[in-house]
């Protein structure tokens, strides 16, 4: 397939030096892999599941995207490679906007107030007036 997403051998040079080598239990499948499809899903901005078979399993995808994010991985290999050099060669601004028409918000009446739990516990128990 055309459409799928592989590192360059010079995009993949910068950023094996961060990759994480104290890692316990089994050895890590095909790093390079397994990163092309991490970023393959991010671009798409399709489901883990939907990942092509190219990539490897969808559960090491999805594990390694989530574990790697709560040890700050990702943000230090980004860190790193937006500072290594000076002025990138493109710059790229996403402005989403979507506009929802003003009945979308709930149904007639407008919303329903909740009440907090904290409040219902305060409160003496009718029991005990």
């Amino acid at each position: 397939m055309s459409d799928l997403f592989w590192f360059s051998d010079k995009q993949w040079k910068r950023i094996e030096p961060f990759l994480p080598t104290n890692t316990r239990g089994m050895k890590r499948v095909d790093d390079r892999r397994v990163l092309s499809g991490i970023v393959h899903v991010l671009k798409s901005g399709g489901r883990w599941g939907d990942a092509p078979s190219e990539y490897g399993p969808k559960k090491t995808l999805y594990n390694r995207f989530v574990r790697w994010a709560e040890r700050g991985i990702w943000q230090d290999i980004f860190a790193a490679l937006a500072g290594a050099e000076g002025a990138p060669d493109r710059l790229m601004i996403d402005s989403s906007c979507i506009k929802v028409h003003r009945c979308a918000r709930g149904e007639k009446g407008g919303p329903i107030p909740h009440l907090l739990v904290a409040a219902k516990v305060v409160r003496t128990p009718k029991s005990m007036r």
